[in-house]
Order: structure tokens, then C-alpha cells, then sequence
């Protein structure tokens, strides 16, 4: 096929393939690089379809291409679609019509992605603080059933924004193998989370987030555990003043406690080992799910954990709170506030990624938990040492080198 070559739209009617993921858009395979979309030709007959330029997905771009290396094409009056050479154009399907691209947000609207942020910051650093409120200062004392909470609610959530809102569209489990994959991220999501509140009942969030910084070092060691993947001898010299940053904040934590730091790290270790885990047992192209839809899995198998153990391990607590909730309706509010701000952080973790990159996200990661040390000695007034914020700092330090020889290492 010559360079530049024009295909009319009627040679393209029997030339479309592949799967359709937007209305009058689908995938034509091109030897030469990745995968273009075209708009569907028997719709737009009197209309001539111009490629415009590259993205890979993750860039700046117009609309949206869930990821894939695409090309966008543009339509506007004419008669005919311009192909590079190399096109392999195999015959497809005319009836595969979904909806129409969504726009994404442009640079020039920047309040919105302000605001995303903003929402982002609040969410995390709220649901943060209201949790080691009820749990150590409000005297609530069943991390287990608050979890439970949580999870109730990102179940719902879940479900109302996939199926009823169309946030992103449903992806289904596609065998019983996939459902015991999910099925074992989701135990060890609960073992994550519950560890993690239950440290705070004896642990200031200043050092709690000190400890949880460390996760970049648990990835690495279960990375090659698991995988036996190396990393460059760079990245993991970064690691060393995260540790190193730790150990220091330990020794000069006013608030020390032997317990609420075990149980931390083991939450930071399981916290790391979900995320590898993820990568080796969701890897295949049919079984990866985004975030959305794999929370609306995890959440309730992990209600289905979480309801027994709580009922078992936190005597009468069902009857607690109906009591507390009697004398102070209050703990009703929180609950409710705080389950629903719970899955709050999972659709803005999912906003700001998608309406930014993931690399942004991991900076404000790398800040929010400063932006929470500070916000949390201000209303808790927990006192802190210059030893113990010389530490957080080390590590702070740590995890942001360690980012940017990863980047570097790609």
C-alpha cells in the first residue's frame, strides 16, 4: 500500500476491525506502529476522517483511549480517510457500537484539577485523622468492625458508580482461577487496613505515616522474593535513608509504643505485598481489572472476612455501639462520614490519576503524608522531638529519591 494512500469509505466498510470501545469509533490494526481508532464509515458516509497526532495514552490528549498506543482521528466534511503505508486492514464486524469518546479535561481548565487535588488531600488526610480520633481519642475501640464499615460502604459506592453512573464501564470476572486471585488480594487488603487502624490506637499519626513511608522498601524485598526482580544497585541506596530515617524517628518518638509499631510495619508489609501480589496474579491482559472495578470486587469478600472476624475477635460489638449510639448519636455521623470518605480516596485516587498521570499522584503521595504529620500535631498536639521529625524527614528524603531512580531506571 503506497504512502499516503486515501481509502474511501466504502473500501473501509470491509477493511474495520477488532474490538469497538467508543460510538463510530473502532480499532484498525497497523503493522507499522501500534493501533489507530476510525470512525466507523457507515455512519459518517459523507464525512472524511484526518489523523491527528500521537499519544500513548498517559499524555495529553483530547479524549480519552483507556491506555492504549492509539492515534485519534477527527471528522469534518469530505470523502475519504488518509492511511500511512504498512496498514494491515482486516474485515470486521459493522454492529460493534458503544458510546461516544468522553473529552478529557484540558490544561487550560485548571480549577478542576485544583480542585481534584484539593479533594484528593482532604479525603486522605480526613479519613487518616477521623479514624485515630475514633479509635484512640473518641474511644471507639473495634478497628475490625470500622474497617467492616468501610468496606460496606465502598461496596455500594462501588456498585452505584459502575452500574448505575457509568463511571467506567463493568469488567467481569472471567473465571473461577480469577476469582480466588481477587479473593486473596482482598485478605490481605483487610490484613493492610485493619493492622493500620489498629496501630493508631496506640500510635500518633505523625509516626504511623513515618512508618508507612517505608513501603517502597517492603515492595523491593517482596519484588525479589517473589519475582526475583532486581532493581538498579541506585534504586535500592535509596532505600537506605528510608530505613534509616525510621529507625531514627523510632528512637526519639515521645509516644513510642512496642505493639502499635509491630503492628504497623506488618500493616506496611502487607500493604507492599498486596501491591505485588497484584502485579504477579492479575498480569495477563484478560484478567486486569482498573482500580474502580477491583475495588468493587475486594470490597465486599472483604465484608465477608471482616463480619466474623469482627464478631469474634470484638466481643459484643455490635451491642457497644448500639449503646454508645444511644447515649450520643454522634458515633452514627462518624461512622457514616467516615466509611463513605473511605471510598471518597478510592475515586479520587482514581480522578486524579486519570485527569493527571500516576507519577503525579506518587508526588502528592510523597507529600500528603508531611501535609498529615503537620495538620495532625496541630489538632491532636501530640508531642514530637527533633530526633523523631529529623527521622520523618530522612525517610520523607528516602522515598523521594527512591521515585526518582525508579523513574530514571525505566
Amino acid at each position: 500500500m503506497a504512502s499516503n494512500m486515501f481509502i474511501t469509505p466504502a473500501t473501509v466498510v470491509v477493511a474495520i476491525t477488532g474490538r469497538v470501545k467508543q460510538l463510530r469509533e473502532v480499532y484498525v490494526a497497523s503493522s507499522s506502529a501500534g493501533t489507530y481508532k476510525v470512525c466507523l464509515p457507515t455512519l459518517l458516509l459523507s464525512k472524511r476522517v484526518e489523523r491527528i497526532p500521537w499519544f500513548d495514552g498517559t499524555a495529553s490528549s483530547n479524549y480519552s483511549c483507556g491506555g492504549d498506543r492509539s492515534a485519534l482521528v477527527k471528522v469534518s466534511e469530505g470523502g475519504a480517510i488518509p492511511f500511512p503505508s504498512g496498514w494491515s486492514l482486516d474485515k470486521g464486524s459493522e454492529n460493534q457500537i458503544e458510546e461516544n469518546p468522553v473529552p478529557k479535561i484540558k490544561g487550560s481548565n485548571r480549577f478542576f484539577t485544583i480542585g481534584l487535588v484539593a479533594a484528593w488531600y482532604s479525603s486522605n488526610i480526613g479519613v487518616l485523622l477521623l479514624n485515630k480520633y475514633l479509635l484512640s481519642n473518641y474511644g471507639f475501640k473495634y478497628p475490625i468492625f470500622l474497617t467492616m464499615c468501610h468496606m460496606t460502604a465502598c461496596s455500594l459506592f462501588s456498585y452505584v458508580a459502575i452500574a448505575w453512573l457509568k463511571v467506567v464501564p463493568l469488567q467481569s470476572i472471567r473465571s473461577r482461577v480469577q476469582f480466588f486471585k481477587i479473593s486473596a488480594l482482598s485478605l490481605i487488603f483487610c490484613v493492610s487496613v485493619v493492622f493500620g487502624n489498629v496501630s493508631l490506637r496506640y500510635l500518633p499519626v505523625s509516626f504511623n505515616q513515618a512508618i508507612g513511608a517505608t513501603t517502597p522498601f517492603y515492595t523491593a524485598v517482596f519484588a525479589y522474593l517473589m519475582t526475583f526482580k532486581r532493581e538498579a544497585w541506585l534504586t535500592y541506596l535509596t532505600l537506605v535513608p528510608v530505613v534509616t530515617g525510621v529507625v531514627i524517628a523510632s528512637g526519639g518518638e515521645p509516644s513510642f509504643h512496642l505493639f502499635g509499631f509491630m503492628i504497623c510495619v506488618a500493616a506496611t508489609g502487607a500493604r507492599a505485598l498486596k501491591s505485588v501480589l497484584q502485579g504477579i496474579l492479575l498480569s495477563s491482559e484478560g484478567e486486569k481489572l482498573n482500580s474502580m472495578n477491583l475495588l468493587l470486587y475486594m470490597a465486599p469478600m472483604a465484608v465477608v472476612f471482616l463480619l466474623p472476624a469482627s464478631l469474634i475477635m470484638e466481643e459484643n460489638v455490635i451491642g457497644t455501639t448500639m449503646a454508645l449510639a444511644r447515649d450520643d448519636v454522634k458515633i452514627i455521623w462518624y461512622l457514616l462520614f467516615n466509611s463513605s470518605l473511605a471510598y471518597f480516596v478510592n475515586i479520587a485516587n482514581f480522578l486524579v490519576t486519570k485527569h493527571t498521570s500516576a507519577l503525579t499522584l506518587q508526588v502528592l503521595g510523597n507529600a500528603k503524608g508531611a501535609v498529615a504529620v503537620v495538620v495532625s500535631i496541630l489538632i491532636f498536639r501530640n508531642p514530637v522531638s527533633v530526633t523523631g521529625m529529623m527521622g520523618y524527614a530522612l525517610t520523607v528524603c528516602g522515598v523521594v529519591l527512591y521515585s526518582e531512580a525508579k523513574k530514571q531506571s525505566k
